[in-house]
Order: structure tokens, then sequence, then C-alpha cells
């Protein structure tokens, strides 16, 4: 199978020390990204670890795919204990750190321990002697610094681009829960509050550099899939994600005033439409000639940014009762240069403005919005999150496992919704991606009625198991019309069906882990009823294998290959 290569890096932010461990053994069961992560993290974080605590890990992570020129191969992953849901979490992003990341030659980055100061934390390629190359940059001037500026200074000090760098804005530094640690300026980790971790670490930046990338071999596939690419006339090369809104509005699938509705009248003024009028270039993530970014400018008011893409669209836009495309613009630009996740920040506006009756007031949304990032009065109930606030504000908790929705309201596309409910990472529509089968966005032979339960079970499991190997090779998820499962096959070099096996044993890894923190069926609901969801459950868990209170049984977990921490 190929996989990832090199020795974990540790570098322990207490002692200000690095060191390296053979995770050959790993690396191979495992191919990279999300999965080794995982693995890393369920032997290596104790089950009662508190995840702003010292205890809490992180693991940066790429793929064997990393080692490509391939379109759809500029990602990496990103796996802790989030603040946000309590449980384990992957986290994963574009842009063009992963190639800079695997030029350190380390098959995995972890960080351990907090440090007492403000530092950015500077990882090379080893020397010589085979031993890594860390500098921990004391930087107490840059607090409360915003992400361009950390870029700025990177570059600068260092000659290292946004390219190079991952780092916290205010809001990680405050410890908001859905804090995003942010790379290349405007692309996030965003899901789950990881940047809170790093806040917690003390840790304003990571660099990453060097000319030690391990040699991997990708079958010449490759370039079918980035001339396909390159070739291909899909609308998202033109309107990103945005392109979903009226789509979604049309089967009432677009969540509005805050899941008060399922369709907004002013969609039309949020659509893909008004999105590409706004963009100016292209935008793509590295190696990737499907170029679906969306560097976006008004011209009247000057703003630039990069998006939104649909789910900023929703959750600042229908969500937050607003139709006016530059407002949304306005509050992406601004949660990227804080350091939050989108979809949370504006789902828990939302709430507040549902509490208040203040749908569509864009005054007040830009002033909550630093209120958040900052902690400051109002602002303070709201960093830590829907689950932890809905009481304060008198609204309905629409959270999963404590993580804000995403959009695709799984009122209308019922799978969804039911993949809602066993994401280990609570309500995030990537963890399963059933949506897709549902509108559907994929030909008649896969397309699913988005109405009902039945049936569904295993193909929800088995688009999660997919989805594991999809974030450990590390593969884009907009890669479904251009990667099918024999070609999968042919670059991980693996059968279709062991793979989806190793993706099932991470799915369970996640679970057990969130098991032993006092998880389990009763965190598996949605905040409305879905016909036949109890049943639909059962069936998810005996697919799996697990008990019918939703754990994982106590001899399903192989013993993975997982060095035991030194420390």
């Amino acid at each position: 199978m190929n996989h990832a290569r090199g020795p974990l890096c540790t570098i322990d932010l207490g002692d200000r020390t690095a060191t390296t461990t053979d995770i050959d053994a790993v690396l191979e069961r495992y191919i990279g990204g999300r999965a080794v992560g995982t693995a890393l993290a369920h032997d290596r974080i104790p089950f009662d670890a508190e995840p702003l605590g010292p205890d809490n890990r992180l693991y940066f992570a790429t793929g064997p795919l990393q080692h490509s020129r391939m379109s759809f191969t500029g990602r990496m992953s990103v796996t802790g204990l989030s603040p946000l849901t309590n449980g384990l979490l992957s986290s994963n992003a574009g842009g063009f750190l992963s190639r800079n990341v695997t030029a350190t030659g380390y098959g995995a980055v972890e960080l351990v321990g907090e440090s007492d100061e403000l530092v950015i934390v500077h990882l090379r390629d080893a020397d010589a002697d085979g031993r890594p190359r860390v500098e921990f940059e004391p930087v107490p001037d840059l607090a409360g610094a915003e992400t361009s500026d950390i870029c700025g200074y990177i570059e600068a000090e260092h000659g290292l681009s946004a390219e190079h760098t991952v780092t916290i804005g205010p809001a990680g530094e405050n410890l908001v829960r859905f804090a995003s640690i942010m790379t290349s300026r405007e692309r996030a980790f965003g899901r789950g509050g990881l940047g809170a971790v790093l806040g917690a670490k003390n840790v304003k930046a990571i660099t990453f550099d060097g000319q030690s990338t391990r040699t991997v071999d990708i079958p010449p596939l490759q370039m079918d899939v980035h001339r396909e690419a390159a070739q291909s006339d899909h609308i998202m090369k033109r309107q990103g994600t945005s392109s979903m809104t009226e789509f979604a509005d049309a089967v009432e699938a677009l969540p509005t005033r805050y899941f008060s509705d399922r369709s907004f009248e002013g969609a039309t003024g949020i659509s893909g439409d008004r999105v590409e009028e706004k963009k100016y270039k292209k935008g793509t993530c590295s190696a990737c000639a499907f170029a679906c970014k969306l560097p976006t400018r008004d011209d009247e008011t000057g703003l630039e940014t990069e998006g939104p893409e649909y789910e900023t669209v929703m959750a600042f836009g229908s969500n937050a009762g607003v139709d006016d495309i530059v407002d949304v613009m306005r509050s992406n630009k601004r949660c990227d240069e804080l350091g939050m996740d989108t979809i949370s920040s504006g789902d828990v506006v939302s709430a507040y403005l549902a509490s208040e009756n203040a749908f569509g007031d864009v005054d007040l949304i830009s002033d909550l919005i630093e209120k958040i990032a900052h902690r400051e009065g109002m602002g303070d109930t709201l960093a830590e999150g829907i689950d932890r606030c809905h009481d304060d504000l008198g609204v309905e908790n629409w959270s999963v496992k404590g993580l804000e929705f995403a959009a695709h309201d799984g009122r209308a596309l019922n799978g969804q919704g039911l993949a809602f409910a066993t994401s280990n990472r609570g309500a995030d529509h990537m963890y399963a991606e059933f949506y897709a089968l549902e509108y559907p966005l994929v030909g008649e032979d896969r397309a699913l009625d988005k109405e009902g339960l039945e049936g569904k079970p295993p193909k929800v499991v088995t688009k999660e198991n997919l989805n594991v190997i999809k974030d450990s090779a590390v593969l884009c998820k907009f890669s479904r019309d251009f990667v099918d499962a024999d070609r999968l096959e042919t670059l991980l070099e693996a059968d279709y069906d062991d793979l989806l096996a190793i993706g099932g044993e991470i799915v369970a890894m996640e679970r057990h882990f969130n098991n032993r923190r006092g998880m389990d069926r009763a965190d598996d609901r949605l905040p409305y009823d879905l016909p036949g969801f109890e049943g639909a459950l059962d069936a998810y868990y005996a697919e799996r294998g697990w008990n019918d209170d939703g754990t994982v049984p106590a001899d399903a977990l192989a013993a993975p290959p997982v060095p035991t921490p030194s420390d």
C-alpha cells in the first residue's frame, strides 16, 4: 500500500526539545493524514485529558498523495482533542502548506505540553546527524495579532511565505472554542476549535520548511486525473461551493433564520452568481488544476477576501437573515483574520440574532464577530458555542456533540440528517458527505431519494469509511467525479474493500476514544425528528458491529502498532 514516509517528530513545548520516533508500522497500516493522526492520538492522548490542558496533543500529517503532482492533493490533516466537542477530532485544510510539511521529511508532527510564553515554533528538516532542527521564538509583542499580520511578520523576519505557516488569531489566544488554525492566510483547519488548543499551548504560529521530501512512487494515473481536472468545465471552477446556494434553497435544504426555515427569500442576493460577479482571479490549492477557490473583491468598498463558500453563505447569509453577498464577504474576511470557523461563528451569531429578533442586522453581526474573538461582553458567552450557551439565549440547541450545524438541512435530506447524528465529529457535512447522494450531485446510478432512511445506514457507514481514506491519502472530497473506487485502488496500490476496512477501524477508534470520555447513543441525536430514526440508528450500529448503546465493544479494536510516549 502506498503510504506516507518518515518518523514522528515530537515537539515538547515545555522542555523546548524535539525528538523523533519510528512510526513506519503506523504509516504502513494507516496510510497517512487523518488515520495516522487518529491512531497516534488514540494511544498517546490520555482519555481523561482536558482539551485546553497540557496533556492534549496535536498531530499534523500529510499523506502519500502529497508526494504527487496530481490535482486535488493540496490538503492535509490536524488531529487532537476538541475543546468544542470534548472528543477526538480531525480537521482538514487546503492551500499550499501540505508540500512544505512533507519537505521537512517527517511522517507526522506531534505537539505536546505547553509553553510558558507566547512562541512561534520553526520546524526544519533534520540536520546531518538526523536530529530535528526546531527553534522556539518568543513573540510577546505579537499577542493579539491577526492572521495577515503574523504572516507578514514571518515573511519579513524569516523569508517564509504564508504557505509555510499555520497560525492563530486573537480567537485562538482567547480560547474561543471554535477558533481555527489558519494557513495560506485564508485557508482554515476550521471545525472543532483546534486553534484554541494551539492558543492554550501558547503557540502563535508554526513554520515548516525543508528539502527532505521522502520518496513515494505514485502511479502514472495521477497525470490522467490532473489532465481531466484541468479540462473540466465544472461550475465549481467559477463559483466554488457557493453554486449550491440556490440549488439547496429550491429543495428546502438551506437553513434560514437560525434554522426556523429551510428556504430563504433573499437567496438570489447571496447566490453563486453573486459570488462569481465578485471573483476577480482564479484561486487554487497546491498542484491543483481544478482551481475552485474564490478570490473575491467588491470594487465599491475595496473589500477583498477568499470566498465565501456555500457553508459561510449559509451561516452568515440565510441563517442570519442577510441577503447581500458583500455583507457575507465582510463576515468571512473578519473570521479569517481573527481565526474563527465561519460555520460555528455564523451559527452562534444567528442564535443571538434569534434571541433578539434581530435577523439581518449587519452592524450587530460585525460587532458580535469582534466581541466573540476577544471574549468581550456577550461575545464571552457566545465564544463557548451553541451547546454551552443556548440556554442563556433561550434558543434551541442546534448542534450535535457540541458542533454547530453545517448546511444541507437533514430535515430535507434525511440520510444527511442521520449522518450528522452518527458523525464522531458532530454536525459536520464532510464526515460522510451524504448530501451528495440526495440532492443528488452524483449520477443516477448512485443517487438516492432524499426522503426517508430505509436502506441508508449501510451507505452512511461506507461513505464515512471512504472519507477516512480520502482524508488519509490526503485527497480533496471534490475529486469524487475524477477518482472512483478503481482509481483509488490504483493510486494507493490497495484493494478497495481493504481500504474501507481501514476507514472503519479509524471510525471505531474515534468512537472508542469518545466512549472513554462518556459519549454514547445519547450523543447521537438531532434537534428535530426524522421518521424511523431510532431504527436507522440501530441498523447503523449493527452494520458497524457496535453495541446498541453506541459504544464500541472492548474487543473490537485491533492493537495498533503505535509507539508509547516517552513521557
